[in-house]
């Protein structure tokens, strides 16, 4: 299939803890044949080090297309450029809070204002916690403006027997968001639990 005819999906990693889901995220779309184009935060650069011993081009490696943060003219900053949504994996509570004040600062934010504004999906997958007010207040406010929330909690129903199960279930669950079927996922009533016509 010809690059300019497969699906496109924004990926960004923000400076949270995570950038495990980030890069599964790139994995997934790799396995899927969605095109990735990824934007990674200053912080989360440091965090990949931290987290993954990978470097940013590591991490550009991983995608389909790389950019810089501060990029803002790149193809991703502009509506008519047409993908299948955004997802940041994962999701620091200050992206979050610019995202939802509209008042981007660099290409991560930029994009996700886009997606939103452009009516695409924008799955976000806050990393924090515990959360306060201001926190909640703001996810509403995303939630109002049409973001998805979805923070990368394992799914104990699945009997994961390692790290990377929960990782890639959460990965696959905000997939599912995109209308994406990723191998991984153990679904309930297939996979896992009662079966149709069960019970």
């Amino acid at each position: 299939m010809p690059i300019e005819e497969r699906s496109r999906l924004v990926v960004g990693i923000s400076g949270a803890s995570g950038v495990a889901y980030g890069l599964r995220v790139l994995d997934a779309c790799r396995e899927l044949g969605v095109e990735s184009h990824l934007v990674v935060s200053r912080s989360a650069a440091l965090t990949l080090t931290q987290e993954a011993g990978l470097s940013l081009a590591d991490a550009h490696a991983r995608g389909d297309v790389g950019y810089k943060a501060s990029d803002v003219g790149a193809a991703i900053a502009s509506g008519s450029f047409r993908t299948l949504g955004m997802i940041v994996a994962p999701c620091s509570v200050r992206t979050m809070s610019e995202i939802a004040t509209g008042v981007t600062s660099t290409l991560l934010t930029r994009a996700a204002d886009v997606t939103l504004k452009e009516r695409r999906p924008l799955v976000l997958m806050v990393r924090e916690t515990p959360l306060h007010l201001g926190h909640l207040r703001t996810m509403v406010r995303l939630a109002e403006m049409g973001a998805i929330i979805a923070p990368p909690l394992p799914a104990m129903y699945a009997r994961p027997a390692s790290i990377e199960e929960m990782i890639d279930q959460s990965v696959g669950r905000a997939l599912d968001l995109f209308g994406l079927d990723w191998r991984p996922v153990k679904r309930w009533g297939q996979e896992i639990g009662p079966q149709p016509g069960e019970g």
